[in-house]
C-alpha cells in the first residue's frame, strides 16, 4: 500500500495528470540536484497558499475570497476562460453553494463572465481590485519560489 492512500488529489482543469510513487519522486529528487530544489521550494510556496487559504477564507468575506480563487485559477489556465463550477468552488472556499452564486453574480457584473461550469475572467485588473490582498501575497511568494513562468501565466 501507498503512504499516501489517504489523500485525494483533484485535477481542476483538463490537460494531463500524472502520479509518480513516493518511492520514484524520492530516486528523482535525489539524482538531480536542480529538480529537488525546485520541488522543495514549490512545496514551500504550496504550504504558505495553504495557510493563507485558509486564514483568507476566514478572515474576509466571500467576494473578496471568490475573487482571489478565480485570479489563482486565472493564473494558471491557459487562457482567460476555464472550466469551473460553483460546486467546486463552494467546497474551496468553505462556504454554501449559494453564497458562491451571490458572489459570483456581484463579480460577473463587472469583471467575469459565467455560463454552466465555465469562467471567463473580462477585467482581469478590476478583479484584482475585488480580491483581498491575500492574492498579491501569495501570487508574489510564488514568484520569488518559483520563479514567474514555471506555474503561472505572466499577467
Amino acid at each position: 500500500a501507498d503512504e499516501f492512500d489517504d489523500l485525494e488529489a483533484m485535477v481542476q482543469a483538463p490537460g494531463d495528470a500524472f502520479r509518480l510513487s513516493a518511492g520514484a519522486l524520492r530516486e528523482a529528487m535525489d539524482e538531480d540536484r536542480d529538480l529537488r530544489h525546485l520541488l522543495l521550494r514549490y512545496a514551500l510556496a504550496h504550504h504558505g497558499q495553504v495557510v493563507r487559504s485558509g486564514a483568507c477564507n476566514g478572515r474576509h468575506g466571500i467576494n473578496e475570497c471568490l475573487a482571489r480563487w478565480l485570479l489563482m485559477a486565472h493564473d494558471r489556465a491557459e487562457g482567460d476562460e476555464f472550466p469551473m463550477t460553483h460546486e467546486f468552488l463552494s467546497m474551496m472556499l468553505g462556504v454554501r453553494r449559494a453564497g458562491v452564486t451571490v458572489a459570483a453574480r456581484m463579480l460577473k457584473a463587472q469583471f467575469i463572465r459565467y455560463e454552466r461550469g465555465r469562467m471567463e475572467v473580462t477585467d482581469r485588473p478590476g478583479l484584482e481590485s475585488a480580491s483581498c490582498e491575500c492574492y498579491g501575497i501569495q501570487r508574489r511568494a510564488l514568484d520569488r519560489l518559483v520563479g514567474k513562468s514555471r506555474l503561472s501565466h505572466p499577467r
